[in-house]
């Protein structure tokens, strides 16, 4: 006999112990009670995975509609800042010409040491 193989004998006498292959004993027959009972209970089941499944439908449906204004709202946030970002270049352009020419900027007792001002373009706003 083979080290690796189990004697012929010791396996079929395990595969006839083994739990899934004892006999099956005969059902009972059931009675007018039992059937009702189980016809109530896999209508409730029924019900139940109705319930379940039309609420899930719901959740879903209302994450979708949630996604969708999300998206929407996304769309226009960026819409929003490509529109700013133009209008800074275009405030960034005319601040750049506005120094170009303003007095103020120009004028050499603005290069005298004082103290510094929060901002050089505060003194070009009117008052």
């Amino acid at each position: 006999m083979s080290q690796g193989l189990p004697a012929a004998g010791s396996v079929l006498q395990r595969s006839v112990a083994a739990p899934g292959n004892q006999p099956q004993p005969q059902p009972q027959p059931q009675s007018p009670e039992d059937d009702d009972r189980k016809v109530r209970r896999r209508e409730k089941n029924r019900v139940a995975a109705q319930r379940s499944r039309k609420k899930q439908t719901q959740k879903a449906d209302k994450l979708h509609e949630e996604y969708e204004c999300l998206e929407q709202e996304n769309t226009r946030l960026r819409r929003e800042i490509g529109k700013l970002t133009e209008e800074l270049k275009h405030l960034t352009e005319a601040l750049k010409e506005h120094e170009k020419m303003c007095p103020l900027l120009l004028c050499p007792m603005n290069f005298v040491p004082v103290p510094p001002r929060p901002d050089p373009v505060a003194g070009c706003l009117p008052r």
